[in-house]
């Protein structure tokens, strides 16, 4: 698969139709591949929760847009804020294991996601539950 201008515009318009605002394309090879890797177009007002990912760094490049990537610490405080956007320069960024995160979409964007091992569903322990 190519990965293009043409493929991105398609997927930020597939994402208009959503009511998440929102829609993935998996990226790996077939059943067999274990890898997690996947593009993920966004458009402004998606909601994404906080979480996190016990068990592997999740690594996001930004490949069209802008967005921001937002850290916490336990204790739910930011602790971290980092501006993905070309224009400044700056594609991605990794988020390390445990780490709370989520993200803002500033304009229509398209990231790919890539995390260690096999697919495995988050739990509700790794939401954040709003206090």
């Amino acid at each position: 698969m190519e990965i293009n201008d043409k493929l991105l515009d398609e997927l930020l318009a597939q994402a208009g139709t959503n009511e998440r605002r929102r829609i993935n394309l998996d990226l790996r090879n077939g059943e067999g591949d274990t890898s997690q890797r996947m593009l993920n177009a966004l458009l402004p007002g998606t909601h994404v929760p906080i979480h996190r990912h016990t068990k592997t760094i999740e690594t996001v490049i930004l490949l069209r847009g802008h967005i921001t990537e937002l850290f916490y610490d336990e204790k739910g405080v930011e602790c971290a804020r980092h501006e993905l956007n070309p224009a400044s320069g700056i594609y991605g960024v990794q988020v390390p294991a445990g780490m709370w995160h989520t993200l803002i979409v500033h304009e229509s964007s398209v990231i790919i996601e890539m995390k260690d091992g096999a697919y495995v569903p988050i739990t509700m322990d790794d939401i954040w539950q709003y206090e």
